[in-house]
């Protein structure tokens, strides 16, 4: 399906990349490492990028300027977003073509074309393999981007969807004169805010017999230490460093005080039927979904708890 991806990005003159909302490495740097090929193989294209510019990520690349006039005749990909409902910018359908690029579960298999590998460690990892596999040539920055959004959507290689591929192509990725060891830096290191906010959820975690864990991120908490839910997602692999925690979940209380955005995550213990059954999804050991009251969020750790138990009896 490489090839016919390909030929459609031959085919049109102006192509437009989207990414999920609220975005992550993987998010962008599948986005714009799309788009550093396409422009570096096409330079005759308008490739352009759209979505929300997250401030805490602007050191990978900034969005582009889109109007509505581009997306006359234009293809649109889509990347690293399993439901439509999550693509950052609503324009997504404008175009006269449409293709999905994910790895995530396709529960919603929208396109004209949809390649989903949920075998990679990565939509970044899926762009890689589609740019070495078709002989478009990569630049420095496209790698860059590329082994960025590799290295965070597997928890810099430690996470289980971490295969042999995903190493052979991150060290195809690492031939580049890039200075990886100022990209690690960047990714490892955080403002003394985060830090405060780590001492927090390790003093407010709530941890039961099974081995389940949670924290609710109250506005109060988040203003408190002046961070946006955005940052907030720095510490959302926090509660899994414990040993004695086998899965876990962040409660980040909206800004209506009426919801949370639910982050879930999980060792070995499949999370993602969990997180289908409040209005999310994802991965089976790293998830998101919606929550509507404390009531629901108490639900939620039960079935945390109960889905450890349950796959403790199967082992």
């Amino acid at each position: 399906m490489f090839k016919d991806i390909l030929a459609k990005i031959q085919d049109y003159q102006t192509i437009i990349i989207h990414r999920h909302q609220r975005p992550d490495p993987d998010a962008l740097g599948s986005q714009l490492g799309l788009r550093e090929i396409i422009r570096h193989n096409f330079p005759d294209k308008t490739v352009l990028a759209t979505g929300f510019s997250e401030p805490s990520l602007s050191w990978m690349a900034e969005m582009d300027a889109v109007e509505d006039i581009h997306y006359a005749g234009a293809l649109v990909i889509v990347t690293d977003t399993a439901n439509q409902e999550r693509i950052d910018d609503s324009r997504y359908t404008k175009g006269a073509f449409l293709i999905k690029i994910d790895h995530h579960p396709n529960n919603d298999g929208y396109g004209d074309i949809t390649y989903v590998d949920t075998s990679a460690a990565s939509a970044s990892e899926i762009i890689s393999e589609f740019a070495l596999s078709t002989n478009l040539k990569l630049t420095d920055e496209a790698a860059r981007l590329l082994y960025a959004g590799i290295v965070g959507d597997t928890g810099r290689f430690l996470y289980p969807a971490t295969s042999a591929k995903t190493m052979r192509l991150a060290a195809e990725l690492r031939e580049f004169p890039v200075d990886f060891a100022k990209l690690a830096r960047q990714m490892d290191s955080f403002p003394l805010k985060i830090a405060k906010l780590q001492g927090y959820i390790f003093d407010n975690l709530e941890i039961s017999d099974a081995g389940a864990a949670r924290v609710t991120l109250t506005q109060e908490a988040l203003k408190a230490f002046d961070v946006t839910e955005a940052e907030s997602s720095a510490i959302v692999g926090l509660p899994g460093k414990i040993d004695t925690i086998e899965a876990w979940a962040i409660f980040v209380e909206q800004a209506d005080k009426e919801s949370y955005r639910v982050r879930l995550r999980s060792k070995n213990t499949v999370i993602n039927t969990i997180a289908q059954n409040h209005e999310g999804g994802g991965h089976p050991f790293a998830s998101g979904a919606n929550s509507y009251s404390v009531e629901e969020n108490d639900q939620i750790f039960q079935e945390i708890n109960a889905a450890i138990k349950e796959n403790r009896r199967d082992v």
